[in-house]
């Protein structure tokens, strides 16, 4: 079988080297032949790595989508909201689309992007690359053996861990909702996702409480300077000063934001970028700590939880059901399934994952490929239209925080987005 091209927009974290790498382990099976991102950086890295004429590298989605169709399909990861406009363009030039996730911080742009992708008899896929790890999947398959009868109710946890909350959400590139999209959707999309894959049911209603509590300016050491590098007087007692984490344990964070991983280069780096602020100083307006309750169809009903204050980053889930319980943590990477009648608690270990998110990041690649092998003959397990149920849930838990947790009607919500009277 002949490998599958592929465009690349978007070389930033997820593009570079969460999918595209396939193409590298796998090159029977995808091929990446053209790459379009503004920084000249991150642009010549793929460009080297995958062997690319320099004809095939773009500043813009624009230039890369001008002069008819490159490939079979395109690989979008550019920031949140610039998802909408090369998606709409891909998909009418012909291009079966990968999408990281979110779709859209807008959820009419949700719609549209889902009503397109049909209209044009298109694959677009979107990564919400939990449902393809092991962990998760074997859940749902004892689910749907009925191991644990019918489910009652679920509770997650993400917990997203104190230093990952400040280099990504109070520091990064996801720390202001107008420049990207709220946390709900940004980081915890994945979450209403994976409980609504779970589940297997409609979420009929939804409500909401958080808020930013801890890293906000009035939070700030005494004598705090903006930039962590200009004589912080608590360098020594801050978890998040720049220069101690960034060129200690959080080396690996600063290869995220800087290509030049000398002291000399990471340096320059926090004296320049955001990466380099202090916390209670920032541009960051997301939550750090938010709850959502969520009621099915049948009654059954899910919680999540969403805490930037864990020292550990990982998932865990406790799903009851009327004959068992299941209980699992991601960073364990295994489950144990518990019946209420035998007593007998089987414990599923899973081998170690290949690649980020548990595996997720390769598989849905992979599987990615196969669908467009069989369109039309069954819908993928995270297509736009299952998707798109899942963005609802996280807009409407966002719309249900910032109204003191009014309870949300996701059909209501969906049909004033999707007739126009929410514009």
């Amino acid at each position: 079988m002949q490998a599958k091209k592929a465009v690349l927009i978007g070389a930033g974290d997820r593009g570079a080297r969460a999918y595209a790498p396939y193409a590298l382990n796998y090159p029977n099976e995808l091929q990446i032949v053209a790459v379009a991102d503004p920084n000249d950086e991150r642009r010549n890295r793929v460009k080297v790595e995958y062997e690319l004429e320099e004809d095939a590298c773009y500043t813009s989605w624009e230039e890369l989508l001008q002069g008819g169709k490159k490939a079979d399909i395109a690989i979008i990861c550019t920031l949140d909201r610039f998802h909408y406009e090369p998606t709409i363009k891909a998909l009418e030039m012909g291009y079966h689309v990968l999408l990281e996730k979110p779709m859209s911080p807008d959820p009419k742009e949700c719609i549209e992007m889902e009503a397109t992708a049909a209209k044009y008899n298109r694959q677009l896929t979107i990564c919400h690359v939990l449902r393809y790890t092991e962990f998760w999947s074997t859940i749902k398959q004892v689910i749907a053996r009925g191991d644990i009868g019918q489910v009652a109710s679920i509770q997650l946890n993400e917990n997203v861990e104190i230093m990952h909350m400040s280099h990504s959400f109070v520091r990064g590139n996801w720390s202001n909702k107008e420049k990207s999209s709220p946390m709900i959707l940004q980081k915890s999309c994945h979450d209403m996702d994976i409980i609504n894959f779970v589940m297997g049911k409609k979420c009929e209603r939804i409500s909401s409480y958080g808020s930013l509590m801890h890293f906000r300016k009035e939070n700030k050491p005494e004598g705090a300077p903006k930039r962590c590098l200009e004589g912080c007087p608590v360098e020594l007692e801050c978890p998040f000063h720049a220069g101690r984490y960034y060129l200690g344990e959080g080396r690996g964070w600063a290869k995220k934001f800087t290509e030049d991983h000398t002291n000399e280069g990471i340096i320059k780096a926090l004296n320049e970028t955001d990466y380099g602020k202090c916390v209670y100083q920032s541009d960051n307006n997301v939550v750090d700590h938010q709850v959502v309750n969520m009621e099915f169809e049948d009654g059954a009903t899910a919680t999540f939880s969403m805490s930037g204050f864990t020292r550990e980053q990982t998932r865990m889930v406790q799903i009851m059901g009327t004959k068992g319980e299941i209980r699992g943590n991601m960073a364990e990477n295994q489950i144990s399934v518990y019946d209420f009648s035998s007593k007998q608690e089987s414990i599923i270990k899973f081998s170690k994952p290949v690649g980020g998110h548990g595996g997720g990041d390769n598989n849905i690649v992979r599987t990615f490929l196969h669908d467009i092998d069989h369109y039309g003959e069954q819908e993928s397990i995270s297509s736009a239209a299952t998707s798109l149920r899942s963005h609802l849930m996280a807009f409407a838990a966002e719309e249900s925080r910032l109204n003191h947790g009014q309870s949300i009607h996701i059909d209501d919500f969906y049909s004033a987005y999707a007739t126009g009277a929410i514009k």
